[in-house]
């Protein structure tokens, strides 16, 4: 107990001085023409020291928006201004995802097509089936990185036993809970299943998560990238590794969206009724159309 104890503030003070060698010798993990700072990053990118790094950053941060309220309000914006961007910028997949579908069966119901050809000069040319497979990378888009956005927005369906009937503060202090209980422990293990899962579709040899970092550099010998194409039909689509990014990309968009509704929570129950909504970007459909908002 007391040696775990030990590690854990252990790892925090060593945090400070991961970031600075980090910061001072970025040709060690970014340099990829060198196959070890290739390595370097996908272990460290799913390490415990990249864990504390984070956490630490997260407690300092912490620490000053409490003595200093505005700034913790300046990262809620930031964070929630990031999650609306990016999910209404990727909103748009579902359009194109429909408008897609419709050509697709034109294409084969109608014209008994082959192949579509879209783009002008030199277009873009593969067979029926591997538009017909993409559609589940615009389906992925909008479920990986809308998420935040929708909880932005408030529109994810909730379950709601208790919550409705209880005070303003108290809802905040359930809030702030589920936040650093539930988002981010949930984040986290997304993120460490996610990011060897991808990195192991993406070269060779594999890297593990049981790799230390000496057999992982002692593997970059042979390290070529050997990137997923593999498709369910001979001429599907052939970009399955997306979608390991995207997973891990969701993981991260959750965490820090877990940051900032833990700030705002924070601050909402700190400041009082007064407070809530404060800053917040909600979409609206209109003047006269309240009676909808909020039923999506």
């Amino acid at each position: 107990m007391l040696d775990g104890i030990v590690w854990f503030f252990q790892n925090i003070v060593l945090a400070f001085v991961n970031v600075a060698n980090a910061l001072t010798q970025p040709q060690l993990w970014l340099d990829w023409s060198d196959k070890q700072a290739i390595m370097r990053f996908i272990y460290y990118g799913g390490s415990s020291e990249f864990f504390f790094v984070v956490f630490t950053t997260f407690l300092v941060f912490t620490a000053i928006g409490m003595w200093k309220n505005s700034v913790m309000w300046g990262a809620v914006r930031v964070l929630e201004g990031f999650a609306n961007t990016v999910g209404r910028t990727f909103a748009w997949a579902g359009l194109l995802m429909v408008l897609q579908q419709i050509i697709i069966v034109f294409m084969q119901r109608i014209f008994v097509a082959a192949s579509i050809s879209i783009g002008i000069g030199t277009p873009l040319t593969f067979d029926v089936s591997w538009w017909a497979e993409e559609l589940k990378l615009y389906n992925a888009l909008v479920v990986t990185l809308c998420a935040t956005y929708t909880f932005v927005q408030g529109g994810h369906v909730r379950v709601d036993l208790i919550y409705a009937g209880v005070k303003f503060r108290t809802k905040r202090i359930i809030d702030m809970f589920g936040s650093i209980v539930f988002m981010m422990p949930t984040a986290v293990l997304i993120w460490m299943y996610g990011w060897f899962f991808m990195w192991r579709h993406l070269i060779v040899p594999k890297p593990s998560a049981s790799d230390a970092l000496d057999r992982l550099l002692m593997k970059s010998r042979a390290l070529r990238w050997n990137v997923e194409t593999i498709g369910f039909s001979p001429n599907g689509f052939n970009g399955y590794f997306l979608f390991k990014i995207l997973l891990v990309s969701y993981a991260a968009m959750v965490f820090l969206h877990a940051i900032a509704f833990f700030f705002r929570s924070y601050l909402e129950w700190k400041e009082g009724p007064e407070s809530e909504g404060k800053y917040l970007d909600k979409d609206s459909l209109g003047e006269g159309e309240e009676a909808y908002e909020g039923t999506h």
